[in-house]
């Protein structure tokens, strides 16, 4: 898990990453659209990942694992999923200290493209000055083969495979780790072979894949 955590610098420390969001509601949240892109809104919740902060796991050696994306993303809540977060952990009987002031959360996600599974290595709440109020652990894996790709995380998750397709060289010159020999050599026939199951794409609103 420790090549997860360091493989970009700041990923788990989400003060870091939404201070230039104004404290409000979640209607009018600022979000800085140079850090982060918005991929979709529903009736409870508005969809971003951090785009300056997506990068390649680093395997032990200190190589490159082409095959793990690491993605910090965010989440703004309307008042029913707030209501909704509040009322889960009072009826698990955890703290809601601090959570009448509950704007969101974010998770780190490790997305596996050989197994093409997302797993949140973390999820955070957070409160409107961006401070964490509450922190979970790990998640099931969501396995993206056995996933219609209609429902909202698949759309979520594809729209961010897409993004992170369309900017590999970024991702990679982001990762702190080196590209092995073999992985150089096929990356230089532009067809990373990781990236083509995704043959159904989904185009999310704003054009999420420039």
């Amino acid at each position: 898990m420790n090549k997860i955590k360091n493989a970009c610098l700041g990923l788990m420390v989400a003060a870091a990453l939404f201070t230039a969001a104004p404290a409000c509601e979640a209607a009018s949240i600022d979000v800085p659209e140079n850090i982060f892109q918005w991929v979709q809104s529903t009736a409870r919740q508005n969809y971003y990942f951090n785009k300056e902060q997506m990068c390649y796991a680093v395997k032990p050696n200190g190589e490159i694992d082409l095959g793990m994306l690491i993605v910090p993303t965010l989440r703004t809540f309307d008042d029913v999923q707030k209501q909704d977060v509040v009322d889960k952990r009072r009826w698990n009987m955890q703290s809601v200290k601090g959570y009448d002031d509950l704007v969101g959360s974010a998770e780190y996600l490790a997305i596996d493209l050989r197994n093409r599974t997302v797993k949140v290595t973390q999820h955070d709440d957070l409160d409107s000055t961006w401070s964490t109020l509450g922190t979970y652990g790990e998640e099931p894996d969501f396995d993206l083969k056995k996933s219609s790709g209609k429902d909202v995380e698949s759309k979520f998750y594809n729209a961010i495979l897409q993004y992170a397709a369309k900017h590999q060289d970024e991702l990679i010159a982001r990762t702190k780790g080196k590209l092995s020999a073999a992985d150089a050599k096929i990356l230089k026939t532009k067809k990373d072979p990781l990236f083509q199951p995704v043959v159904t794409p989904y185009s999310a609103p704003g054009n999420v894949a420039k």
